[in-house]
């Protein structure tokens, strides 16, 4: 019998109960046994009635962790310190998992011995949303490929085997836990040490998209702090330097803005190309060392210091 537990961090977030829902009516693989941890990283454990809540209805065990100190990584590694199972799958608060989310995991993680499979997480948008982000699919995630493989993933949908000394002693970096990139972070690290990271098709995970996500100003912050994050990922690069990086770096942001301003009348193509012009202007200010902008764990403006 392979051990699996489901990691679900949690703030200030009603959502979570939406999210715990669809994870007690996914489909448990044959040969699998799944429980959940919960890990509420506000100051007050303002999650816990409703993680009780839905618990009680099953069929899933639920496990009820009150780790306050607004740092996602530090709740996520609470996730790992708590479990002790074989395998552990990452979703977020605001998700929905599908039926057969964990089955398409778990047999392409039996078909490839990756020791980390990711799947695709779909944006639901509202009826107002505007029409470019619907055919951009911007919101969406799927993984990168450079060169045939995946060199890194993210926590909205992963499973990950923790059965190596290596990857069950790894842990989230708690100086990216307010600014983001910490998964990022952590999955490069287990493909450092030889690990490999699979792509899961099937195991669709859907993400209501929210009214404050629709701003332009979210995306573009959002942008350049992901560029903020693969500055970082650049610099752990062999040989690498700021000399050699920045220049590049310059060059792809005075393409983007051109190609922007070629395209105007597009809004769908223009917008990309400003982000995209964004994540490499984030990738300059991680650089030269400006400080990364906080997404995590502010309860100012709804929605807005949450990842």
């Amino acid at each position: 019998m392979t051990t699996l537990d489901i990691c679900l961090c949690t703030f200030q977030r009603d959502s979570v109960t939406d999210t715990l829902r669809s994870l007690m009516a996914t489909e448990v693989p044959d040969g699998v046994e799944v429980q959940i941890i919960v890990v509420d990283n506000d100051d007050q454990p303002s999650a816990r009635h409703r993680v009780v809540a839905v618990a009680k209805q099953g069929p899933l065990q639920a496990t009820y962790i009150h780790h306050p100190g607004r740092n996602i990584s530090a709740a996520r590694n609470a996730c790992l310190e708590a479990s002790e199972a074989d395998l552990v799958a990452f979703i977020d608060d605001d998700e929905l998992a599908s039926p057969m989310w964990l089955s398409a995991l778990i047999h392409e993680y039996r078909a490839s011995c990756a020791q980390v499979v990711i799947g695709p997480v779909d944006a639901v948008y509202p009826a107002d949303a505007p029409d470019w982000m619907r055919r951009a699919h911007v919101h969406s995630t799927r993984p990168v490929w450079a060169g045939g493989t995946i060199r890194t993933g993210y926590t909205s949908n992963a499973l990950v085997d923790r059965r190596s000394p290596e990857i069950r002693t790894m842990r989230f970096d708690l100086a990216l836990g307010r600014t983001g990139g910490e998964d990022t972070d952590f999955f490069s690290r287990i493909v450092g040490t030889g690990g490999r990271i699979a792509y899961a098709p099937e195991a669709l995970i859907l993400e209501p998209v929210t009214p404050e996500r629709l701003a332009f100003k979210w995306l573009a912050r959002r942008r350049f702090r992901m560029g903020q994050t693969h500055a970082g990922g650049l610099m752990r690069q062999p040989g690498a330097t700021r000399l050699a990086s920045l220049p590049v770096a310059g060059a792809k942001v005075c393409f983007c803005l051109i190609s922007a301003a070629i395209t105007l009348p597009d809004n769908r193509r223009r917008n990309m190309s400003f982000l995209r012009a964004c994540l490499h202007a984030g990738v300059i200010a991680g650089l030269v060392g400006y400080a990364p902008l906080t997404l995590y764990g502010s309860d100012q403006v709804p929605g807005e210091g949450r990842i």
